[in-house]
């Protein structure tokens, strides 16, 4: 049996075109089914659904032999003992720092300044800013990053950006690009000695899905 984790949403959308291309057709769509574990049209291939964050801690120990997660969710939760065989290329999109629009950023981001940020990505904000020298104060939330500008309770916000309108509609103004964000495959490397052939076959099909 060859188990795959997925979160819902835009990444399991994304990857169904993939699992197609590996003759692999997922049965339920997590959307309307409570299901954890859904089956597929091959009896040896079963999807779980877990939470973005969790995919990779799955896939370490072993509950789940590969598994599809953001850039973002390996650098901020580790990628320890994760073979990472292919940028999929999907689920793009970037973060980046944002702030009030009539705050001045360029003064507050001065060599040796202090500035209170607001994110649930606390290794990626402390990484960035550092390396520019600024001290931060990090405030971790899990949603609603916008609000914490906008009530006085930080400076700036780091969180995923599409579009871009969510900053918009709250007044808020992209003012630095830290990295770009697609979605990984990851592999559990026990399981790619002990399942070589049929993982190798469907990482084979994502890699000339994506053109690779």
């Amino acid at each position: 049996m060859i188990t795959l984790a997925l979160s819902k949403g835009r990444i399991f959308e994304e990857t169904l075109p993939l699992l197609k291309a590996a003759g692999i057709e997922v049965l339920e769509d997590p959307e309307k089914s409570r299901k954890l574990i859904l089956t597929t049209n091959q009896p040896d291939v079963r999807v779980l659904v877990v939470r973005a964050t969790d995919v990779p801690t799955y896939v370490q120990y072993g509950g789940a032999d590969l598994g599809i997660t953001g850039r973002d969710t390996l650098l901020e939760h580790g990628s320890e003992g994760l073979y990472q065989p292919l940028d999929l290329q999907i689920a793009r999109c970037r973060i980046s720092v944002a702030v009030r629009s009539d705050f001045d950023y360029p003064s507050a981001v001065k060599k040796g300044s202090r500035l209170t940020v607001a994110t649930k990505y606390v290794a990626i904000s402390r990484d960035f800013f550092a390396a520019k020298g600024v001290h931060v104060d990090l405030i971790k939330l899990y949603g609603s990053m916008e609000l914490a500008p906008l009530v006085g309770m930080a400076d700036a916000i780091v969180d995923l950006v599409s579009t871009g309108n969510t900053l918009k509609a709250n007044h808020l103004v992209e003012v630095e690009h830290i990295m770009d964000i697609s979605s990984r495959l990851v592999v559990n490397q026990a399981a790619l000695k002990l399942k070589q052939a049929p993982i190798r076959k469907i990482i084979d099909a994502f890699a000339s899905a994506i053109g690779k």
